[in-house]
């Protein structure tokens, strides 16, 4: 039965954390050490990461008896998140009816905008709010989300392999061998533990992928842009798909000096968290390839960056970060609806670990994911999951 006036009852927050053995981007460099709170500074961009891997689940109920659940970033300060929701936004959400998530949205990011919070943590937990509205907007009409987006475009996403875990260069580019012979042909590496060298490790790739395997480098806001520019030309007789995120995220300037003098696509996007961010890259042409990230989007805004994406013809190719396979799967359902994708970021060293424990659903095989089948983003935590939950009150 369709029961579209139905209304929100009940949020809840949930931290799940999973142990790795290796650290996320790989093992640690010299000087890189664990603090007290297990976290690690990488030397290389100076950004912060957990020797975890951590996400925030969002369960929302209704008075119907309908559950969607909603995930966002988690690995820092996972707390700030919760806290948000349910001390702000869960509140204002009770009470609805889950099939306004849009407008919803909109309300939410009304809120705090007089008070700074455009992005950062409080547009994280709008966007697992957002996305557990619209799973309840798929199972409350029967449809699967990709539907309710429009259509379904493809039924697979094509995938790239994301990051090579590996501590010795000549490991790194075994382990990209592997995945090649595995069905896939792209690959993208992590320059922030390229401690052998950027344009090293990118020969390396090349000579032993050969040259029609799509190759990748990943340079975590490392450089200036003059910095940025430099390496690049070193980078072009090895013929890089794209070189993501090159200069500072706020340096939209820098961004758009890169991407004028480079022969080479350039790609960002997994820190936009609205429209509103990519808009002026847009329009100053500063990328190549689009990356909405859906667990900063949310299914709100990553549909409404990947409409401004296709309104100025640029290819989208959906960031994966660290989680459980919730804001995964409707990041495949998007991307399934959405028009010009050209791959979908496939991190390994997370999706195989969380496949298993969301009942099999997700899937990722000879260089391709298969978008999950059912109503709403068609998944939901399994018990191995529900194991390393928290609740936080």
């Amino acid at each position: 039965m369709i029961r579209v006036t139905d209304s929100v009852k009940r949020i809840e927050t949930f931290i799940v954390t999973l142990e790795r053995d290796t650290p996320y981007l790989g093992p640690l460099a010299p000087g890189e050490t664990v603090n007290s709170r297990g976290y690690i500074v990488r030397r290389g961009n100076g950004t912060i990461y957990p020797t975890v891997d951590r996400s925030v689940i969002v369960r929302i109920e209704t008075h119907g008896g309908l559950v969607g659940y909603g995930e966002t970033y988690g690995i820092c300060a996972p707390r700030a998140v919760c806290e948000i929701i349910n001390d702000l936004l869960a509140p204002v959400v009770l009470g609805r009816n889950p099939m306004e998530a849009e407008a919803i949205w909109d309300e939410l990011y009304d809120l705090m905008r007089v008070r700074g919070f455009f992005g950062g943590f409080y547009l994280d937990a709008i966007a697992a709010i957002d996305i557990g509205l619209w799973d309840i907007a798929g199972k409350a009409t029967g449809l699967p989300l990709h539907a309710l987006l429009g259509g379904a475009r493809r039924q697979t996403v094509p995938a790239y392999v994301s990051g090579l875990p590996a501590e010795k260069l000549e490991d790194r580019v075994a382990m990209a061998q592997r995945w090649l012979a595995q069905g896939f042909s792209a690959v993208k590496f992590a320059a922030v533990v390229s401690h052998q060298g950027i344009v090293t490790e990118m020969a390396a790739l090349r000579e032993a992928l050969g040259s029609d395997a799509s190759i990748m480098a990943d340079l975590h806001w490392m450089f200036t842009a003059p910095e940025a520019i430099d390496l690049i030309r070193r980078l072009e007789p090895y013929r890089p798909a794209f070189v993501e995120a090159p200069v500072k995220p706020e340096d939209v300037a820098g961004l758009a000096e890169v991407a004028q003098r480079s022969s080479i696509p350039i790609a960002a996007g997994e820190e936009w968290r609205t429209v509103h961010d990519a808009l002026p890259r847009l329009n100053s042409r500063a990328v190549a390839v689009v990356q909405p990230e859906m667990a900063h989007t949310g299914v709100t805004q990553f549909k409404r960056i990947t409409h401004l994406a296709q309104s100025v013809h640029l290819p989208i190719a959906p960031h994966a970060t660290i989680g459980v396979g919730i804001f995964l799967a409707a990041s495949l359902h998007a991307a399934s609806a959405a028009p010009r994708i050209i791959a979908h970021e496939y991190q390994h060293s997370i999706f195989d670990r969380i496949a298993p424990l969301m009942n099999g659903v997700l899937k990722c095989e000879n260089g391709a994911y298969t978008v999950p089948t059912g109503t709403g983003h068609g998944v939901e935590p399994g018990d191995e999951i529900w194991k390393k939950a928290e609740l936080v009150s």
